[in-house]
């Protein structure tokens, strides 16, 4: 196609936006300099096309002639910033060269130019001049038609083009919101994803999420996230930093959950009378939005550091957003009221406090399977029996309801009792055979299955005598001469299961100084769509690798072997034969701010005691510090501090007694970040993690020490 716009000689009309009719400027351009000529010579479609675009409100543009030439109207010079006036009647290719050859830019023009087909394209990101200089990437709705002369034939291209606002984008990422909070179980977990989006979504300076306690005294607890804060992986493994307050609490976001009412300032210090830092001082513009949830209450905040006008998008979006973040918390209240009424009932029924040897050291870690809302029937025991020796049991009761938790702890007190009587491993197992098949008459079912792994460690003589009913052979993690750990799985006869027809038969095996037990139930190796061989094998793999044979360690390295969800229950029991005996100590720490402070002077006069490495010592004592200010920032409740060490490493862990306690008030400088302290936790350790237990949950760290 030539050139030319369809050059018919017909006078010229009066342009709306341009100059008066016989001007030869259109727009402030003298077309006539260009390959389309003067304005008085386009065609007639073509000119009435140019007067549409120059007198629209909407942002448009004409690409006009093989060059593509442009002529926009004013909201189209809005767009392209100090591009305008100088890309009137110029080659789009030239105005827009550092982007034209994008995809889904230049391109799009010229397909309709050549082909006369229309082109539609939402949502997509274009990167245009702003006033000042400068890129600045939008998201358009752009269309692209063609200008046809009177002939028929394409002449340009119609390019019309709208920025989809803030709010729009907005509102169409609720849907992605509703899909994360979807997956939320715990208030924690609400708390993180509606934090997370409020603070990307709005842009916002600082978001706040607020809940009631619910019955534990009607008081109310708020988290905040601040723009900048870091929030990684390791940050994500801990609770968030909940602030508790009185029912009475004047903070904008308990106020509006108090009222349910939405409040919103533009431009003042909203937070003047609760700042507990800059951050919070320094926002001037704030949004409370309740939750508008049946049984919680609740209120999401959004604030900023410079006044803001509160538009009706951006309110209808933070009330859609409150309202999915009020629907998720009931859910979690729901099922945290489930899952701790159950998992208390399990927990109670296992051991609170595994004995402590010279030369035997004991951990054990249970988590409970995909659901959590079920007690399930897994649990372990160690006991000192009367010869001196070490009982070791790791058992399932088929089950997840609270019927299995109660025969589990029938069967688990049965089989103490059994091995103190007479510890040979089959004769234990095989009187408990008897009593579940009592129980299971007693209950009139034949479905009353339970695996179990027993096992006797004699210390004098380096033995170690094993019996199993169905359960998973245990696995030794041993150390060869040269040093080199290997892993090995006892051959110890399987037989059937509890209840169902036991025939008793042990294995002995030697059991050396330097050798760690790990028993495990099948939820550690058993996952969807794969062979139970591939489980035992990753398992036998990882323990074999792991740094040390430390029995929380390898606790931890068990449940983490298998990737991929179970939905069965984890229970695993570690127990290592020390070279030598270790020594420990160990701390009870006031929930005070001073807390912190009064473990690091401790942990350096115990270590520097014992003689430990001074580049030992101030790795240990940092992280130590951190986990405390973690403990008492997160439970609120006394900790305790104990230090564990043998020739080959120092353990140290940090328990708390519980996460709904009263957080102590503290200054800022005086507790750590809580970020910058787990990266220092998995830079300075060679092994760290977290366990559950009966009241709260304790985290732990490991550091190998060098040969001496």
């Amino acid at each position: 196609m030539p050139g030319t716009v369809g050059r018919v000689p017909t006078p010229a009309g009066p342009v709306p936006g341009a100059a008066a009719p016989g001007d030869a400027t259109v727009a402030g351009r003298q077309w006539g300099e260009t390959t389309l000529g003067p304005y008085e010579s386009w065609d007639p479609a073509v000119r009435a096309a140019a007067d549409v675009v120059l007198a629209s409100p909407a942002p448009m543009a004409l690409h006009l002639g093989d060059q593509l030439l442009l002529l926009y109207n004013e909201a189209y010079a809005d767009l392209i910033g100090d591009r305008h006036p100088r890309a009137m009647g110029r080659p789009a290719a030239e105005v827009f060269a550092e982007v034209w050859q994008h995809p889904g830019v230049g391109e799009v023009v010229e397909h309709t130019y050549r082909t006369g087909e229309p082109f539609l394209e939402k949502e997509i990101p274009l990167p245009l001049h702003r006033a000042g200089g400068g890129l600045e990437q939008a998201v358009y709705t752009r269309a692209c038609s063609p200008v046809r002369d009177s002939l028929g034939r394409v002449a340009g291209v119609l390019s019309v083009v709208a920025e989809t606002s803030p709010a729009t984008r907005q509102l169409q990422g609720l849907s992605d919101f509703a899909a994360a909070l979807s997956g939320t179980l715990t208030l924690d977990d609400v708390a993180r994803v509606a934090l997370r989006y409020a603070i990307t979504s709005f842009d916002a300076d600082r978001v706040s999420f607020a809940v009631d306690e619910g019955g534990s005294g009607g008081g109310w607890r708020m988290v905040r996230r601040v723009r900048g804060e870091l929030v990684d992986e390791a940050d994500e493994r801990l609770p968030p930093l909940w602030r508790r307050g009185s029912t009475d609490w004047s903070a904008p976001a308990v106020v509006c959950a108090r009222t349910g009412r939405a409040s919103f300032s533009d431009d003042g210090q909203p937070l003047r009378e609760i700042a507990v830092d800059r951050h919070d001082q320094k926002v001037r513009a704030l949004a409370a939005v309740p939750l508008r949830a049946s049984v919680v209450r609740g209120a999401l905040t959004v604030g900023y550091r410079s006044p803001h006008v509160w538009s009706a998008p951006e309110r209808a979006l933070l009330a859609a957003s409150a309202e999915l973040v009020g629907q998720a918390t009931e859910r979690a209240r729901r099922f945290e009221t489930q899952h701790g009424t159950a998992q208390l009932l399990q927990r109670s029924m296992l051991p609170e406090n595994l004995p402590g040897l010279p030369r035997l050291r004991i951990a054990a870690r249970y988590d409970p399977g995909v659901d959590g809302n079920a007690a399930g029937g897994d649990f372990y025991d160690a006991f000192v029996l009367p010869t001196g020796d070490l009982g070791v049991v790791l058992g399932d009761v088929a089950g997840h309801d609270v019927q299995a938790a109660a025969r589990m702890g029938q069967v688990r007190a049965a089989l103490r009792a059994l091995a103190l009587n007479d510890a040979r491993p089959d004769q234990v197992l095989t009187g408990l055979d008897r009593l579940v098949s009592s129980l299971g008459a007693e209950a009139g079912t034949h479905e009353l299955f339970v695996t179990v792994a027993f096992g006797v460690i004699d210390v004098d003589r380096e033995q170690l005598t094993l019996a199993s009913a169905g359960h998973p052979a245990p696995l030794i993690r041993r150390c060869s001469p040269d040093g080199a750990p290997g892993a090995s799985f006892v051959d110890v006869p399987s037989g059937a299961p509890l209840g169902v027809g036991y025939r008793p038969g042990t294995r002995t095996v030697q059991f050396s100084p330097g050798d760690t037990l790990l028993l495990f139930s099948d939820g550690v190796v058993e996952r969807r769509w794969q062979g139970l061989s591939h489980g035992l094998a990753r398992l036998a793999e990882s323990v074999a690798m792991a740094p040390s044979g430390d029995p929380r360690s390898l606790c931890a390295v068990a449940s983490a072997a298998v990737p991929g969800a179970t939905e069965d229950d984890v229970a695993v029991l570690a127990v290592e034969y020390a070279l030598r005996p270790s020594r420990s100590a160990r701390m009870e720490v006031p929930a005070e701010p001073t807390a912190p402070s009064r473990v690091r002077h401790w942990m350096t006069a115990q270590l520097t005691e014992w003689q430990v490495a001074e580049s030992v010592i101030g790795s240990a004592v940092l992280c130590t510090s951190e986990l405390t200010t973690n403990a008492l920032l997160h439970a609120g409740t006394a900790a305790r501090v104990e230090v564990d060490l043998s020739p080959e490493r120092l353990l140290v862990s940090v328990a708390d007694s519980g996460s709904r306690g009263t957080v102590t008030r503290a200054r800022t400088e005086t507790l750590s970040s809580r970020g910058r302290g787990l990266g220092l936790i998995e830079e300075l350790s060679d092994a760290w993690g977290t366990d559950p237990t009966v009241r709260g949950s304790t985290v732990w760290f490991e550091i190998l020490l060098p040969p001496a």
